[in-house]
C-alpha cells in the first residue's frame, strides 16, 4: 500500500485533504481517496454515505489526534478523547480467545465503571505481542493518566491494525502530552479519520434524544472494513452521550444494542482480536432526572436513538467492506426460533459462494438452498421459499411456478440486494447484512502488511 501525504503532529478541524461526497464513486464504482494523511490512497466505497454531517460538539468530551508514525510516517494514527471527571462507561469486547492487549486492559478496567480518558491507535493492533504488548499498553495508560492527572484505571485503550507486530509504545507516549495541551478541539471527522485502516471513509454517526423531557446528544464514531464478523466484529466503535447515566445502566442499553447491530453484520466470517465498543456517559446534561435502571421508561427515546447510532455505524462499516460493491440484507423468516433464523442468515451472508455469486449479478438461487442446508438448524426442503427482492424463485421443493429469470437478475443488479428465506416452520425471524465478495477484497488483504 502506498504512503499516504504528511500531517501536522496535532489535526485540528476536519483531517486535510478530505474529498467531500461520493457521487463520482457512485457512478464510476468508486474513486481515489488522496492523502487524507489517515489511510494508504484507494478508493472509496462506491457504497459510501453521498455526505457526511458534522457531528456537534458534546459537552464533556476533548478530541485531539496526531501522527505517531506507528507504521506509516506522517499518518495520522492516535485518537486521544479526553473526557470529564466522573463519566460512566460500558464496553462490549471480540469473544475471540486470542484478544488482544488492550481489550485485556480494558475488560479488567471495565468493573470501575469510570473514565477519563480514550486513548486509540490504528496501524498495530498489539495482539498476540506476549508480555511486552502487555508492557506497551501499561505505558500508554500511564502516560495518558500522568498527563491528565488521574488514575490508569480510568485509561481506555484499542488499537487496530496488523495482528503480532510489536507495537511501539514509546511513539504513543511521547505524543500524548503534545494531544493533551492541543488547545483547538479536534473535529469528529477527524477522529474517526484517525483510527482507520483499510477502511475508506470515517464512519460518524449522531441523535438528540430526550430523557424526562430534556434533551440530550449522542456522537458516535467507528472504523472497520475487514475481518467483520459477529461476536464483536477488526471493529471498533466509540459512542459518547452527555446524559448522566450510571455505568450499569450503560451497559445494558449497549450489550442489548449491540446483539441487534454489530452482531448482525458480517464482511468476511472473521472475527477480529480487536473488537471493542465502548459508551461513555460524560454526565455534563444533568438536566433530566435520576436513572437508575435501564427499564425507565423516560429512557424508552434515548434507547430507540442509541440502537439507531449503533446500527447506522454497523451498516457503515458493511457498506465499506473490503472490496464491496453492494450491500446485501438477509431477512429469514419462519424459522423455529429467533436464534435459529439468525444462524441460518448468517449460513446465507458468509457464503462465499452466495457472495460471489451477488458480486456478478447472478440470481443463483441454488446457493442459497445450499447455504440454508448447511446451516445445521432445522428446515425442511419442501417448505422453503427463496425470494430476491420481491421476486419469489423457489418455493416447494423447486423452482418457483412464476420463476421469471429477468426479473430475478435485475433484484441483483444493483447497489442494494435483498434475499429473503421463509422456513415455514414456526414464527422465528432474524435480519443481517452482509456485502458481496469481489477481487478488490483479495487485492486488499494480499498486500495488508506492504
Amino acid at each position: 500500500m502506498t504512503k499516504s501525504a504528511t500531517h501536522k503532529s496535532v489535526t485540528r478541524g476536519k483531517a486535510k485533504g478530505r474529498t467531500g461526497g461520493t457521487k463520482a464513486a457512485r457512478a464510476g464504482g468508486g474513486r481515489a481517496l488522496k492523502g487524507t494523511g489517515t489511510t494508504p490512497a484507494h478508493a472509496v466505497s462506491p457504497l459510501a454515505p453521498a455526505a457526511q454531517k458534522a457531528l456537534p460538539a458534546l459537552a464533556g468530551v476533548r478530541l485531539a489526534s496526531g501522527a505517531a508514525g506507528i507504521k506509516y510516517p506522517g499518518r495520522t494514527d492516535v485518537l486521544l478523547a479526553e473526557l470529564a471527571p466522573g463519566t460512566q462507561v460500558a464496553g462490549v469486547f471480540t469473544r475471540s480467545k486470542a484478544p488482544s492487549a488492550p481489550v485485556d486492559w480494558c475488560r479488567s478496567k471495565l468493573s470501575r465503571g469510570k473514565a477519563r480518558a480514550l486513548v486509540v491507535n490504528s496501524g498495530n493492533a498489539n495482539a498476540f505481542t506476549g508480555r511486552d504488548g502487555v508492557e506497551a499498553t501499561r505505558q500508554v495508560a500511564q502516560a495518558a493518566a500522568a498527563a491528565l492527572g488521574c488514575s490508569a484505571t480510568e485509561i481506555f485503550l484499542a488499537s487496530t491494525g496488523v495482528i503480532g507486530e510489536p507495537l511501539p509504545s514509546s511513539k504513543i507516549t511521547r505524543l500524548i502530552p503534545t494531544l493533551c495541551a492541543a488547545e483547538a478541539r479536534d473535529s469528529w471527522e477527524g477522529a474517526a479519520s484517525a483510527i482507520m485502516t483499510t477502511d475508506t471513509y470515517p464512519k460518524l454517526a449522531t441523535a438528540t434524544a430526550r430523557i424526562d423531557g430534556h434533551k440530550v446528544r449522542i456522537n458516535g464514531i467507528a472504523k472497520g472494513s475487514g475481518m467483520i464478523a459477529p461476536d464483536m466484529a477488526t471493529m471498533l466503535a466509540f459512542i459518547f452521550t452527555d446524559a448522566a447515566l450510571p455505568a450499569p445502566v450503560l451497559q445494558q442499553l449497549l450489550s442489548r444494542g449491540v446483539a441487534r447491530s454489530f452482531n448482525c453484520i458480517t464482511v468476511d466470517s472473521d472475527t477480529s482480536t480487536s473488537d471493542t465498543v465502548l459508551l461513555f456517559a460524560t454526565g455534563q446534561n444533568r438536566a433530566h432526572g435520576r436513572i437508575s435502571r435501564a427499564g425507565d421508561p423516560r429512557l424508552a427515546d434515548f434507547n430507540r436513538k442509541l440502537d439507531a447510532i449503533l446500527l447506522d455505524l454497523a451498516l457503515k462499516v458493511v457498506r465499506d467492506g473490503e472490496g464491496a460493491q453492494k450491500l446485501i440484507q438477509v431477512d429469514v423468516t419462519g424459522a423455529r426460533s429467533d436464534q435459529s433464523a439468525h444462524r441460518v442468515a448468517m449460513a446465507i451472508a458468509n457464503s462465499p459462494l452466495v457472495k460471489t455469486a451477488i458480486a456478478g449479478g447472478d440470481a443463483n438461487w441454488g446457493r442459497i438452498v445450499m447455504a440454508v442446508g448447511k446451516a445445521g438448524e432445522p428446515a425442511d426442503r419442501d417448505r422453503l421459499q427463496i425470494a430476491f427482492g420481491g421476486h419469489v424463485v423457489a418455493e416447494a421443493g423447486a423452482r418457483a411456478r412464476r420463476y421469471d429469470e429477468a426479473k430475478a437478475s435485475a433484484a441483483v443488479a444493483g447497489r442494494l440486494v435483498k434475499i429473503g428465506v421463509d422456513l415455514g416452520l414456526g414464527r422465528g425471524l432474524a435480519r443481517v447484512w452482509t456485502c458481496d465478495l469481489t477481487e478488490g477484497y483479495i487485492h486488499i488483504n494480499g498486500a495488508y502488511r506492504s
